[in-house]
């Protein structure tokens, strides 16, 4: 069992650290309203004041509604500048202008919107001159569950060793909305997606081989199998040399 008064302290200076080594003026993260990105805007908030969360509602209704419900919520609790960005128009924009030159895959589609909002996090931080969190978590990175130059893109990430598991009991530690705690994992990126529906995996069987290597055997062929599939993009693009 970790010890998440210990940790907090050593994240959040942490971070301070990076920000300080960054040049950088503030910290900007995308606030979906779920458990990974509520645990990043609180660590970054007790780093600096200069930390700003965008909600970036694109195409589904879940965004519309409760995401960004808890993405207020947490942004109350914690005191965290919030900004809307609504991104559905210009993904349809996109998509209209994709189909006249390709037949666009339903995957392809849904991974327009990890990438519009990274594109827009980079676009503030630019502006603002602020860095970019990630807001990953160590069971997606484990298993490639995150998109390739979207939500895996990110200037430093302050989450990425936490289990899902883990990220939910640091968040009660730290007193996080029970409406994001209690909610099932989800990106949000079409009606009714939940993140264990997708892996075709519970959090808890994935943490538990994570941590111990234990598990049933079909879960432990997939997640294996997953994990290999997926080891490009936990690597650097390969450069000629």
């Amino acid at each position: 069992m970790r010890d998440y008064k210990a940790e907090t302290e050593q994240r959040v200076s942490w971070i301070r650290e990076t920000l300080e080594d960054s040049g950088a003026r503030g910290i900007i993260f995308g606030n979906s309203g779920g458990k990974d990105s509520a645990l990043v805007g609180i660590l970054c908030r007790q780093a600096t004041e200069n930390v700003l969360g965008v909600m970036m509602p694109c195409g589904t209704k879940v965004n519309y509604s409760t995401d960004i419900e808890h993405a207020k919520l947490l942004a109350d609790a914690f005191a965290i500048k919030n900004t809307v960005v609504e991104l559905t128009p210009g993904k349809d924009a996109l998509l209209q202008e994709l189909g006249r030159a390709a037949e666009i895959t339903p995957a392809a589609a849904a991974n327009i919107n990890p990438r519009l909002r990274m594109a827009t996090l980079y676009t503030f931080g630019q502006s603002l001159g602020y860095i970019v969190a990630g807001t990953g978590n160590a069971s997606e990175r484990h298993i490639g569950y995150f998109t390739k130059w979207g939500d895996g893109a990110f200037d430093f990430n302050p989450i990425a060793d936490l289990t899902a598991t883990e990220v939910l009991d640091f968040l009660q530690h730290l007193g996080a909305p029970a409406e994001i705690t209690n909610k099932p994992p989800s990106a949000g990126l079409y009606e009714g997606q939940t993140d264990e529906t997708d892996i075709g995996l519970t959090y808890a069987a994935l943490d538990k081989f994570i941590q111990t290597g234990e598990g049933q055997p079909a879960d432990i062929e997939k997640i294996n199998r997953m994990h290999k599939q997926s080891m490009h993009k936990r690597q650097p693009p390969k450069i000629y040399h």
